[in-house]
Formats: structure tokens, C-alpha cells, sequence
């Protein structure tokens, strides 16, 4: 199942402009350049952005999503041809040798299920050739970020092209640690719609994220933060021992 943001094609089609600050991306952007990867795996790839920025850098992509209606708009995209989409999860890869493998933004948050956490962890080690890394990031528990969701900090309206003013705002629904459940709600001035999208994330300590990381043979380089939440976030940087 996908959240219904990324999986309803009319919720998935006005993603990017309810999202249009994207500089999260550019840390990542940053190491694929250090790392030198030529090519990348985008795990949760989304509609793409992070994917097209890397293309346009001419490096080789394959972005894998488990919501067709995200991986349409994707496609959709000009340029969407220098990459490859695939709809789908780490779990179920096709034979890949990439160079770098990446989980930006809430992706790794959102894999909840522990057995599903497990085998993307081992399919994204499966794809990288020796010496590849694995680089995503997760919220630390200890800066509660959930207290901080509700309609009076998130409510916005925006114009969309072609669409109209779509109003938007996020509640907490239920905290049953380690997960958190929230409501983004959605309301199309030109028909009236509403839709909502429900949520889960896991929160993970830094500790438990590395123990399963060694598990499955990474060795985790660095911890860094992320520099557009410095103290809230950890980013994970794992590689895949150059010598198997």
C-alpha cells in the first residue's frame, strides 16, 4: 500500500508545486558527486526530482517507487527518458550494479513494516558493486518532530497551473511508538474535492538503524547531518565492503 499523496494520480500530479523547495536534494546531489557515482539508484523515488537532477549531471539513474501514479508523473517530466523508472521496492530488484543507492527524504521513515525494512536494506547492498554506498537519512527521535504537525503551522493555499488554489494541511492522527500516523487533507477550490492522505512513519535510533545496517554486512562510513536540519536529522552514509 502507498500513501494516498503519492498514489492518487490527482494527488500525485500536484506533488511537486504543494512541495516546491526541494533543497533537501542538494546534499545529496553533493555526494553522488564525491562518491563519483556513475550510477544511482533512487529507492522511493517519488515524481522523480532528485532523479532528473542527477540525470542532467549525466549520471546513469534507475528510480524505483512503489506508487504508479508517482512513477507516471515521473515519466511524464521532460528528460524523464535519460532515466529509468520503475514501479516497485528494493525487495523485488532487477539485476543492478550501481555505484551509489539513495533513500532522500522520509523514504526510509515510511518503510514501517520491520521485514520490509530489512529486505530493501538487502536488496539496495544486493545492487551496489563492491565499494558502493548506501546513503539515506532518518528524523532522530529525540527532537520529537511530530509535535510540531498541525493544521495551524502546515495550512497553506496554493495556485497550481491548470488546477486551481488547492488548500492544504497536515494533522497528527495517533502516536503508538515507534509509530507516528498523521493526515495531510486536501481541498480543490475548482469542484470542491477533498481528499486526505494518512501516513506512518517509523522513527528509528540512530543505534538501532547501524545494528541493522552491520547485519546485513554495510559498514557505516559516517553519520552527518543533514544541512537543511541540522540537529533534527541523521544521514546515514553505509558502504558495501570493496572487498567481496
Amino acid at each position: 500500500m502507498t500513501d494516498e499523496c503519492f498514489g492518487h494520480p490527482r494527488l500525485a500530479a500536484i506533488y511537486d508545486h504543494l512541495d516546491p523547495d526541494r533543497s533537501d536534494l542538494d546534499a545529496y546531489v553533493r555526494m553522488a558527486e564525491e562518491f563519483r557515482a556513475h550510477r544511482v539508484l533512487d529507492i522511493g523515488c517519488g515524481t522523480g526530482v532528485f532523479g532528473l537532477l542527477l540525470a542532467d549531471r549525466g549520471i546513469e539513474v534507475i528510480g524505483i517507487d512503489p506508487a504508479q501514479a508517482s512513477i507516471d508523473v515521473a515519466r511524464a517530466k521532460p528528460g524523464s527518458e535519460r532515466a529509468r523508472w520503475i514501479c516497485g521496492d528494493a525487495r523485488t530488484l532487477p539485476a543492478l550494479r550501481v555505484d551509489l543507492a539513495t533513500m532522500t527524504a522520509n523514504v526510509a521513515q515510511a518503510i514501517v513494516d520491520p521485514q520490509i525494512w530489512q529486505k530493501t536494506l538487502q536488496g539496495a547492498y544486493e545492487a551496489l558493486v563492491p565499494g558502493g554506498r548506501l546513503v539515506f537519512e532518518t528524523r532522530d527521535p529525540a527532537r520529537r518532530a511530530w509535535e510540531e504537525w498541525n493544521r495551524e503551522s502546515s495550512y497553506s493555499v496554493t495556485e497550481i497551473p491548470n488546477v486551481g488554489a488547492v488548500e492544504s494541511w497536515v494533522q497528527l492522527i495517533d502516536v503508538s511508538w515507534p509509530l507516528v500516523t498523521f493526515r495531510w487533507t486536501y481541498v480543490f477550490a475548482a469542484d470542491g474535492q477533498i481528499l486526505t492522505s494518512d501516513s506512518t512513519l517509523r522513527f528509528r535510533e540512530r543505534q538501532e538503524v547501524e545494528r541493522d545496517l552491520a547485519t546485513h554486512g554495510y559498514v557505516v562510513e559516517e553519520v552527518r547531518e543533514a544541512p537543511d536540519g541540522p540537529g533534527r536529522e541523521f544521514v546515514f552514509v553505509a558502504r558495501r565492503p570493496s572487498f567481496q
